[in-house]
């Protein structure tokens, strides 16, 4: 019987108005650097996982790009964040069942990625106090899907990792990563994401998780 659940962040609870690519090009705009894609971005970004900020995914980026003037990795870093924020949504009906799961469960959150960047989307959610217990990469040891992270998150809810259940979209970091830690995974499925993965024990799709992760998580038990 599941003792504690488990979300991603990103795309998971919630999700920004405007794509990604648009977001990036908008801050590099604003912080006057060049034109950066989406997939270079994405690389730095798995080549950072355990940083303070996004300054060193932006230093990358910036240090594999031909452009004629000096940027500051620090000033897109920001621009980038403030961007996000300005974009950032919960996905329909995801507060009210964090909320009614910590009547039953361990709620935890377990996000990739710089510790500034993601704590400010926890700002800019109003989710500080929205888990039991919260962890990005940024602060630990490794990132998704090395299990040492998810061992990190089932410590801080004082549970096993067998006891919990993970939910998440990416099938490397999320299903493939938690499985190898010893947790069952929920996967969460994109309207232009990847298929469904065998490893997970269920799958929810993304504007209907709230509806439809109580009901998983009833058969699980």
């Amino acid at each position: 019987m599941p003792q504690a659940v488990v979300f991603d962040l990103d795309y998971t609870l919630a999700v920004p108005t405007r794509d990604r690519a648009t977001i990036l090009e908008e801050a590099a705009a604003a912080a006057d650097a060049p034109s950066l894609s989406r997939e270079a971005y994405l690389e730095a970004h798995r080549r950072n996982l355990t940083r303070e900020t996004r300054e060193p995914i932006f230093a990358d980026l910036l240090d594999d790009h031909d452009a004629d003037a000096e940027v500051d990795p620090a000033t897109l870093a920001t621009a980038y964040r403030e961007t996000i924020a300005d974009a950032l949504e919960p996905l329909p009906g995801v507060e009210e069942l964090l909320a009614s799961l910590r009547e039953s469960y361990h709620v935890g959150l377990l996000t990739n990625g710089p510790i500034v960047a993601q704590r400010d989307k926890l700002e800019t959610l109003g989710w500080e106090e929205a888990f039991d217990a919260a962890l990005v990469t940024g602060e630990l040891e490794a990132g998704k899907p090395d299990p040492r992270a998810f061992e990190a998150i089932a410590s801080e809810l004082d549970v096993e990792p067998a006891e919990a259940v993970y939910v998440g979209d990416e099938v490397d970091a999320d299903v493939r990563g938690a499985t190898n830690a010893g947790m069952a995974v929920v996967q969460v499925l994109l309207e232009d994401g990847p298929e469904p993965d065998p490893r997970a024990v269920a799958h929810v799709s993304q504007h209907d998780i709230a509806t439809e992760l109580p009901a998983v998580l009833e058969r699980l038990e």
